[in-house]
């Protein structure tokens, strides 16, 4: 059975909504978790509602990692944090993945601290999947390297392709290069320099993609570095929020709008649906040497049960067997799909 290491004191709902996803978890999967934190609090929590004691429990961390705090840092100077501890259980082969809603840059440090990156691989990324009007697309980097090469961002294109095909099962992969315009000339040297190598390479490169077409299904794998990404992902989450309550204000504004409010009442429980990102879990910090997921900060009951779901299939389809073996070629100048 795969045993998911859960930061349980990471996120802005912690430890409380940790533990009932969990709890979920462990109720639709074939899965066991183990919840690393503060102990005494996290099994008063388990002890409030009936929960399998035979696939949760919990492992002691006495330290948290704030949301705020420097990512270098913390790692360093909280040994005994929730993310630190609960890393090195899975390095220790005591567990199987990671999951934390907590401090990104923190996971993202530390994972790569302790355990390392797949051969091959320079740069790790996040990816996380999007709606589009076609289905879904995957977008990588969203905040892992801010300050990339080239060659990274050819890698997260590999590493993407593979997430594409053997997790998400989707037959095919095309490659988009977020630019500012879609001729080879628009960009700065860095990205002239990145859409050359994707030319070169055997991905289903499709060029440059703007901003406008993140959402459109142009393309099915979305390569930026991780300040873009991270930026494109914020503005998206606002944007979507925003909308939402504008209609939220014009509904209740008159009799007319709660009348057809009514009347759409499961299309609109659609359109929320679509856009929350609990439906998908957590994103996969691809290239490190392990299954590492990392949620949003203010990540529920149900997108901590969804993360803990991902991590069980990264897991099951040894999807970094499949990163290794695309890499490969690729540090020798021949990008495999």
């Amino acid at each position: 059975m795969i045993k998911v290491i859960v930061d349980a004191m990471g996120g802005d709902y912690a430890p409380g909504v940790v533990v009932e996803g969990a709890k979920a978890a462990v109720q639709e999967y074939d899965v066991e978790v183990v919840l690393v934190g503060q102990e005494e609090i996290l099994k008063t929590l388990l002890k409030k509602s009936h929960y399998n004691a035979e696939r949760i429990s919990v492992y002691n961390a006495n330290e948290a990692i704030g949301m705020s705090e420097s990512a270098a840092a913390s790692v360093r100077k909280k040994r005994g944090s929730s993310i630190v501890v609960g890393l090195e259980l899975v390095k220790e082969g005591r567990g199987d993945a990671f999951f934390s809603a907590g401090n990104t840059g923190a996971v993202v440090c530390a994972a790569t601290l302790s355990l390392r990156l797949l051969p091959g691989v320079e740069r790790p990324g996040i990816a996380l999947v999007l709606p589009t009007l076609k289905g879904i697309s995957l977008i990588i980097d969203v905040g892992a390297n801010i300050d990339p090469k080239p060659m990274h961002l050819l890698q997260y294109g590999i590493m993407g392709d593979a997430y594409f095909r053997y997790i998400l099962n989707q037959p095919t992969a095309r490659i988009g290069l977020l630019n500012i315009g879609e001729e080879e000339s628009k960009g700065t040297e860095f990205m002239k320099e990145t859409h050359e190598l994707f030319e070169k390479s055997k991905l289903d490169f499709i060029g440059n993609i703007e901003g406008k077409d993140i959402f459109s299904g142009k393309c099915d794998i979305i390569v930026c570095d991780g300040f873009v990404g991270n930026v494109a992902l914020k503005v998206s989450e606002s944007l979507a929020e925003t909308v939402q309550e504008f209609l939220r204000r014009h509904i209740k504004g008159s009799f007319i709008g709660i009348l057809g409010a009514l009347l759409l009442k499961k299309s609109f429980s659609r359109f929320k649906k679509k856009l929350d990102y609990s439906e998908y879990g957590g994103a996969p910090l691809l290239g490190v040497d392990g299954v590492v997921i990392i949620g949003h900060g203010r990540s529920n009951a149900r997108a901590i049960k969804n993360a803990i779901r991902v991590a069980k299939e990264e897991v099951e389809r040894k999807f970094n067997e499949k990163i290794s073996e695309a890499i490969g070629p690729a540090n020798t100048s021949q990008p495999a799909s």
